[in-house]
């Protein structure tokens, strides 16, 4: 009996368009829906805008430049976010991987600290640090930390255990094994954390925003919704929509470059 040809690689690109097509026909649909309900009066424009008429003002925004400089600062806070959470998140998984005792007396506490919702963390980090980009920074690390930390641990408890044996035979052992072996196997799932991660973080700035001030989307969304503008609003959110997509995409470009060395 005659082996199953292994599916070839070239064939990815055929699914490229339909990965692409999908969730825009969907969001066409949505849009036009938005449209017809918003036009035909049944919810008043000052609850529910028109696209189009989120269009014109997110045009008008985008060609006075200032809404683009509220991307920058929270775009920052979400990236130091993201970097201090995976600095103690990425160390402290091979620790619960490796060590039965650290996994044992950890995990209930690293589970008990999601049970916190962000919202109720800032004004504790407001009253702890005060206002600005450090107790930001601490809230989007507090976010991205358990999902990190979770993906660390399951990749490396799910590596193929004679992979390792093997390499533990062949005399690796340590940093080596860490470096040429359970690193690399881990990968994937270290950069699905990485990335799910900084989605988190940029949420977390934002919310940060809300009660501890700075000068991002975050404060611009507040100042909007303080003013009733609802429209300016919903322009607001587009764009930090599109910036969540952008990380989100970047980031999941190049977790399969790495994939495919």
């Amino acid at each position: 009996m005659l082996p199953t040809p292994a599916p070839s690689r070239l064939a990815r690109p055929h699914r490229a368009p339909r990965r692409v097509a999908a969730p825009l026909l969907l969001g066409l649909v949505g849009l036009i829906v938005w449209e017809v309900v918003a036009r035909s009066g049944a919810v008043p424009a000052f609850f529910l805008p028109a696209p189009t008429a989120v269009a014109v003002r997110l045009g008008e925004d985008l060609a006075t430049g200032g809404l683009l400089g509220f991307v920058l600062p929270t775009l920052v806070e979400a990236a130091l976010g993201c970097l201090v959470g995976a600095v103690v998140a990425l160390p402290l998984g091979y620790l619960v991987f490796r060590s039965h005792r650290a996994s044992a007396a950890l995990e209930p506490y690293i589970a008990a600290s999601q049970a916190v919702p962000a919202v109720a963390l800032a004004p504790l980090l407001m009253l702890w640090i005060g206002y600005g980009l450090v107790p930001i920074v601490v809230l989007c690390a507090l976010l991205v930390f358990f999902p990190i930390l979770l993906a660390t641990v399951l990749g490396l408890r799910t590596l193929d255990p004679d992979v390792v044996d093997a390499a533990r035979l062949d005399g690796a052992s340590g940093w080596d094994l860490l470096r040429h072996i359970e690193l690399p196997l881990a990968l994937p799932s270290l950069l699905t954390g990485l990335r799910n991660g900084f989605t988190l973080s940029v949420t977390g700035a934002v919310v940060g925003e809300f009660v501890m001030g700075g000068q991002g989307l975050g404060m611009l969304v507040a100042t909007r919704a303080d003013s009733a503008d609802t429209t300016g609003l919903f322009s607001a959110l587009v764009v930090l929509c599109v910036l969540a997509m952008t990380v989100y995409g970047v980031l999941n470009l190049i977790e399969r470059r790495l994939e495919q060395r």
